[in-house]
């Protein structure tokens, strides 16, 4: 690893200068041919893997480590670059000045030099974490109020006077409030409304989730009325009004506030009873959506009708980035509406349309939306009733679009081994895949052999594969296994609830029996629920002559 052909090595093993540096004498390249060894300088390669048992140090466990700290890895490799570059600088000067011939005095003061700096390093580490969390302590005591830990509590006038004593503070710092969590009564919200009305021009986020819950319909009604009024003409970036089962009649109580909003980035409506008329009145009160970037409505019953509504605001949003609307009752008509609007949504990265009755045409005007998708990083589209056809057409869509997709999942769509092909394809071009979930389809073993073989090249980002209930047996499970358990950072594999032998769950243990963790219980495995072995073994071996040669992508 030294220059000039010496093959002189060293070990970095702690800050003791004397174990830094081991020299060690090889064979000539002939025996019959003396040779000499320089030790200085050493190679490029030589100081990079000196960093890198550098970096090691500074973030492993050692009785130096234990007694300072240890750094996070940015840190470490930064701090680790400094030193080796200081170290040589200083022992090469000696060289320069004292050359020694071989340069075996240079090496040891290197090596000195790197593990008094080290050691000095890691004395700082308690000072700079002190330093760190104080700021960051007073960073957010200044700028962030929140009410919302502990117990859910009914907050009335008095205890409300108290709890709201420092939004009073003259020259205070706020800009973001949290009153989740607390139970708001009039007495309470008639304190809250004349501090909030104060700081109304400071502030930039305010949650309000979850702040009237168990209040009679008329009482939370007129809370909201003193919050929206109160805040009414802010200039905020993120209003967050979920979990308060608003309906139409409470979304209109925050119209004041809604109407005075134009500068809007995030806006959160889940859990809020958003039903048709609902979504009509929230289209109706958002003057402007131009600069929203995420708009979450999760868990609501909009329907096909208030779906209709929601596409007017998501058309609105050029800029929109993370858009979810789950468990919202759409079927195919708003599932067609909200697939245009977002054909305009072009810096798209995160989308959740989980939990719909989309149906497949809905999911072929997705898929004409999706190619559009370039920034598209995280896609959920499980439980849409998409079928073979509608998944086919969307992962032919991701496939040519969406470089940088981190996960895709498509659980409960009705998936069988007939759109393996075209999701394998589209897999195996997805290299920055940390996900996929393919659960609840009927992929069965033809379908996960080759989606296994999408991953084998590659995919070195993949943390998690989910391909539970699709009547996998004993074949797909072992190919499946074998895959991902080779992945540097995988994380779990859940093949729960298939029709796997028990020899084949044995199998599939022994392949994870050095990371057990990495394989979620097989308790719901029923290995009843396949053919006798002798007809499985016959199964297997035809399954596996078929798929032999199979190249990803190809079509039957």
């Amino acid at each position: 690893m030294w220059q000039a052909n010496s093959a002189c090595r060293y070990m970095i093993t702690g800050v003791n200068p004397d174990s830094l540096v081991s020299v060690m004498d090889s064979t000539a390249n002939s025996q019959h041919k003396p040779f000499s060894i320089k030790l200085w300088p050493p190679s490029e390669s030589t100081r990079q893997v000196l960093v890198h048992r550098l970096t090691n140090n500074l973030t492993s466990n050692s009785i130096f480590t234990q007694k300072y700290g240890t750094l996070n890895k940015e840190e470490a490799e930064e701090n680790a670059e400094k030193i080796e570059d200081i170290a040589f600088n200083t022992a090469n000067g000696h060289y320069d000045r004292e050359p020694d011939g071989d340069g075996g005095a240079a090496v040891q003061l290197y090596a000195k030099e790197c593990s008094k700096l080290l050691l000095e390093v890691l004395k700082r580490v308690p000072a700079a974490k002190e330093t760190e969390l104080a700021s960051q302590n007073n960073a957010s005591a200044e700028t962030f109020f929140d009410i919302s830990k502990g117990p859910r509590t009914f907050l009335e006038a008095e205890e409300a006077e108290n709890l709201l004593t420092p939004l009073k503070d003259p020259g205070n710092s706020y800009t973001k409030i949290c009153f989740s969590n607390r139970s708001f009564g009039l007495g309470a919200a008639r304190v809250a409304g004349p501090i909030l009305a104060s700081l109304k021009n400071q502030l930039k986020e305010v949650d309000l989730s979850d702040f009237i819950a168990g209040r009679p319909e008329a009482e939370a009604l007129e809370v909201m009325n003193i919050f929206s009024t109160a805040l009414e003409g802010s200039v905020l970036e993120s209003l967050n009004l979920s979990n308060n089962a608003l309906g139409e009649k409470g979304v209109r109580a925050f119209g004041a506030l809604l109407k005075s909003q134009g500068c809007l980035e995030e806006l959160y409506l889940i859990n809020d009873g958003i039903s048709e008329e609902a979504a009509r009145a929230v289209c109706e009160l958002i003057p402007s959506a131009e600069k929203l970037k995420v708009l979450h409505f999760h868990n609501n019953m909009t329907g096909d009708e208030g779906a209709l509504a929601v596409s007017d605001v998501v058309k609105r949003s050029s800029l929109l980035e993370d858009f979810r609307c789950s468990s919202t009752r759409i079927g195919s008509e708003g599932g067609i509406a909200l697939a245009e609007a977002l054909e305009s949504c072009t810096h798209l990265r995160k989308l959740d349309l989980r939990d719909n009755m989309f149906g497949v045409e809905a999911g072929v005007a997705l898929s004409k939306a999706l190619s559009k998708h370039l920034d598209l990083v995280e896609v959920y589209l499980s439980y849409l009733n998409l079928e073979d056809e509608g998944v086919v057409v969307l992962v032919n869509a991701l496939k040519e679009s969406a470089p940088s997709l981190e996960v895709l999942e498509m659980a409960g769509n009705d998936i069988t081994a007939d759109a393996a092909p075209t999701i394998a394809a589209c897999i195996a071009a997805k290299q920055h895949l940390t996900k996929l979930n393919l659960a609840e389809n009927e992929l069965k073993d033809e379908g996960t052999i080759q989606i296994s073989k999408a991953l084998e090249e590659g995919h070195t980002l993949l943390k998690e594969v989910d391909m539970s209930n699709n009547f996998i047996r004993r074949a797909g499970a072992r190919h499946l296994a074998q895959v991902v358990v080779q992945k540097p950072g995988f994380a779990l594999l859940n093949i729960n609830g298939n029709i796997i032998s028990d020899d084949g769950v044995d199998e599939v243990k022994e392949i994870f029996n050095k990371c057990p963790d990495m394989l979620a219980p097989l308790d719901e495995n029923d290995p009843e629920g396949g053919d006798d072995d002798e007809e499985v073994g016959e199964a297997e071996a035809e399954l596996e002559s078929k798929m032999k040669n199979l190249e990803v992508g190809q079509e039957e």
